[in-house]
């Protein structure tokens, strides 16, 4: 795996994957224009913790409509400023989930399959929660 960051102006840099996908990171504490590094960190764990949860919801033939994922990190306080605490919060959508299912799609991704978040525990505190939202789908009458 490969990928480039390149400084665009002031604090701001374009980063380019392997793949060919570009995405703008913001160092400005003030005025900035796109999510910071550590920021983006954060959201690299949710959204390889998200993949992993709707990939195995729908493998257990679960009817999940959405999944949305809240994170929070603490940081240390003095330089570097490393993530100290991770919670994932995952709010699932969907038709008759099971709590079970969605608590072991919860607990294989942060045992087994997120890459992120399992390289970061090495050093950090993750924590996982879930809650069940059911789809606001009203039955068509027959």
């Amino acid at each position: 795996m490969q990928a480039s960051v390149k400084w665009h102006h002031d604090n701001t840099f374009v980063g380019t994957s392997g793949s060919g996908h570009a995405v703008v990171f913001d160092g400005n504490k003030d005025d900035s224009v796109a999510p910071s590094p550590m920021e983006m960190v954060l959201m690299a764990a949710g959204a390889c913790s998200s993949v992993d949860v709707v990939s195995i919801l729908k493998k257990s033939r679960q009817q999940v409509l959405g999944c949305e994922v809240k994170l929070s990190g603490e940081r240390a306080e003095t330089v570097p400023k490393v993530f100290t605490k991770l919670h994932l919060h995952f709010e699932v959508t969907g038709i008759n989930l099971s709590e079970k299912q969605v608590e072991r799609a919860v607990q294989l991704s942060a045992d087994k399959y997120c890459s992120v978040s399992i390289m970061l525990s090495g050093s950090v505190t993750i924590t996982h929660s879930f809650s069940l939202k059911p789809a606001d789908i009203t039955p068509v009458a027959e």
